[in-house]
């Protein structure tokens, strides 16, 4: 979670200093954009999958800077206008609120209440440009900012030199996607290492992973618009331990779990 005020673009796309005090979790004090920097054209949509929500990055309520924010249960139908900030090389590398590693190159994004992870589309309202992104992380909490946009994802939108914009964020609702009610507020669930096209393909990796993990590895279904999808999940798991032991002999192996 990154609880701070993410400052305007100066010119050339490096950030002002933050208000708040460094934070010796990273290298850098102040945000900037990265020493190499892509176009727009070099920047790939996130591509929408089922994937499941956990309890990681989805505590609700939770507080930060004295204010309350309670996890949306009911947000695929969440669409809403305002100011997009972006964030960038200070962030570059580390943990996301829910564990992922933030890569400034990627379509990502940071919200305050949708559960996490989400897909939303984003317009630039000023161009209208659109990018897909992976919502993976919380903030901005700012009062008048409604969602941080990886570095990608504001060049793909045309603001980033700006430093914001104002932008429509819409939920793209994946069928398949475990509905946030069973999967957060109950027990640990599943880890998702890959959705497939091809059955075969789906039932090779599922022969590898069990091969490596205790807890049952399953095939499942999921129409899209497109065709067929044949989703590798490892669980469910019974509590948070078993869940992380899995998840660090998968990835010590080699898999992205």
């Amino acid at each position: 979670m990154r609880p701070r005020v993410l400052p305007v673009a100066a010119a050339l796309g490096v950030l002002a200093a933050c208000s708040s005090p460094p934070d010796s979790r990273y290298s850098i004090s102040q945000d900037a954009a990265p020493l190499e920097p892509i176009s727009a054209d070099q920047v790939s949509d996130a591509v929408p999958r089922p994937d499941p929500i956990l309890r990681a990055g989805n505590k609700s309520p939770y507080r930060v800077n004295g204010v309350t924010y309670e996890i949306l249960s009911d947000y695929r139908s969440y669409r809403e206008q305002g100011i997009a900030s972006w964030y960038g090389r200070k962030f570059h590398g580390h943990e996301t609120s829910n564990g992922e590693i933030y890569d400034l190159y990627k379509a990502t994004a940071a919200h305050k209440t949708l559960p996490i992870p989400s897909y939303a589309r984003v317009t630039n309202l000023e161009n209208g440009r659109s990018v897909v992104v992976r919502v993976n992380d919380r903030g901005p909490f700012h009062p008048d900012r409604i969602i941080d946009l990886s570095y990608a994802a504001a060049v793909k939108l045309g603001y980033m030199e700006n430093g914001t914009a104002r932008v429509e964020v819409e939920v793209i609702d994946v069928a398949g996607a475990d509905d946030r009610r069973g999967a957060v507020a109950g027990d640990y669930r599943y880890l998702q290492l890959g959705a497939f096209s091809s059955r075969a393909s789906a039932a090779s990796l599922q022969g590898q992973v069990q091969a490596l993990v205790a807890a049952p590895v399953a095939i499942s279904e999921v129409e899209t618009g497109t065709g067929m999808l044949f989703r590798v999940r490892v669980g469910p798991f019974e509590d948070a331990g078993q869940l992380r032991d899995s998840q660090q002999r998968l990835t010590e192996s080699g898999y992205s779990a």
